[in-house]
């Protein structure tokens, strides 16, 4: 048994975290299809009203907004119509709670010349009879998405109390036929730009700490590679090109560091690097497979995949290294367990465990040791949380399709996203973005 979990484990592993050069390359034409499967349990109530003289727009700053607040899986939405309310004064706040909305939220356009617009919103608490401002934001006709998904933010902060995700970026691959993109895209898999192309695979992006750089593998030299691009200019560097396999780049919460899996010394093993290439240590010493770094959010451990104790688990270490603080075994209540991936907020564990052949998305709470499945589906890779910590993004198959898909950390908000024709894999749910 622990030499077929060695065997299935590093091809496993090497496929998750392993598999024409950078530079966006605007926008491609396949968009994402959403599909909402599932809602929250307790759905508040908002009215989101057309924007008054929306219709100088070429794309709707409502319907953004109201798919944002569709899709976070705490809101309904009262109003889908074409009518407006003036955002001049305060509103009939009796008149709107009998018409069953808790919020509302209106808005208007003013053409500021040629693409130059002004988009003013503002929101009021129908509940408490209340005015909680809003925002006046300058806008293009290229990044009127941006705008509408900074209005959604604002609305999420303003009524929940927590940062929204809509401006958030999303990093994924797309492979369709025998060609490879490296993408990313809003939060909503909309808007998408093509970093890279290739005829080779490529996996395992992930976003630097401050959103402006993402690691990934690359195999357009017949090998894994890791390289870091930054995304602005569209410049990389190979950061570990060791003999053998490079995988599996993560970073460190200040993102001056990554840790990375090498083969370079015979097993896989994990190891620190500079995030200029530079300062390369080896973490791990044993005589088995160790993978899958990932970071504590203040920095001090490194969570990671190993099948030491026969078949993979996730253990914990020091960030220093286990000869500093040796590894901790940390998952327990499944019998195969790999890429572990931690919350924002250092409280959870996502994980996909192996179920009788089903790969599949469990969270596992790290205080209390209670974990459950937040999917029943059999196919499941590549968790990633949002960076607000109530998601996790993830690749699963739909129709024999790769796809991305999400899903609220409660498990009752589901969504499916998915480009026709195409399998999307490898997903990465960008930080915040100040």
């Amino acid at each position: 048994m622990l030499q077929f979990a060695k065997i299935f484990l590093s091809r496993k592993l090497l496929a998750l975290s392993c598999i024409g050069l950078l530079g966006f390359a605007g926008s491609v034409l396949a968009q994402m299809n959403i599909e909402i499967t599932g809602v929250g349990q307790s759905l508040y109530p908002i009215a989101v009203m057309r924007f008054k003289d929306e219709n100088k727009l070429p794309t709707s700053v409502t319907e953004i907004i109201r798919q944002d607040l569709a899709r976070s899986g705490y809101f309904k939405n009262t109003e889908n119509g074409n009518a407006s309310e003036s955002d001049e004064g305060a509103p009939n706040y009796k008149s709107w709670a009998a018409r069953g909305a808790d919020a509302l939220v209106v808005g208007s356009v003013v053409s500021s010349g040629g693409t130059q617009f002004e988009i003013h919103y503002k929101l009021f608490d129908i509940r408490k009879s209340e005015s909680l401002g809003g925002l006046n934001l300058n806008a293009t006709a290229d990044n009127l998405r941006t705008v509408a998904h900074k209005i959604a933010d604002d609305i999420i902060l303003k009524l929940l109390g927590e940062r929204g995700v809509f401006s958030t970026r999303l990093s994924y691959v797309i492979k369709e036929g025998k060609r490879y993109r490296l993408v990313i895209s809003d939060a909503d898999g909309q808007n998408i730009r093509n970093a890279m192309n290739s005829s080779e695979p490529i996996i395992s992006p992930s976003w630097s700490p401050d959103g402006k750089k993402v690691a990934y593998v690359s195999f357009e030299d017949r090998k894994p590679v890791i390289y870091v691009h930054e995304l602005a200019t569209g410049r990389r560097i190979a950061l570990s090109n060791q003999k053998g396999n490079n995988s599996a780049p993560a970073w460190s919460p200040d993102g001056k560091k990554l840790a990375i899996s090498l083969s370079r010394d015979g097993n896989t093993q994990i190891y620190g690097i500079n995030a200029d290439g530079t300062g390369l240590h080896r973490l791990t010493r044993g005589s088995t497979i160790d993978t899958e770094p990932q970071f504590s959010p203040d920095g001090r451990y490194i969570y990671f995949t190993s099948d030491r104790g026969g078949n993979p688990q996730i253990y914990r270490m020091s960030a220093d290294g286990e000869q500093v603080e040796g590894a901790k075994r940390i998952t327990y209540k499944q019998g195969f367990v790999t890429s572990p991936r931690i919350a924002p907020d250092g409280k959870y564990l996502a994980y996909v465990a192996n179920i009788g052949g089903a790969f599949r998305l469990y969270i596992l709470n790290l205080a209390t040791g209670d974990s459950q499945a937040l999917t029943d589906s059999s196919s499941d890779e590549s968790p990633s949380f949002a960076a607000n910590g109530r998601y996790v993004l993830y690749s699963t198959k739909v129709g024999g399709k790769r796809v991305l898909a999400a899903v609220s950390v409660d498990g009752n908000s589901k969504q499916v996203l998915s480009i026709p024709g195409s399998d999307v894999r490898q997903p990465s749910w960008g930080p915040f973005m100040d």
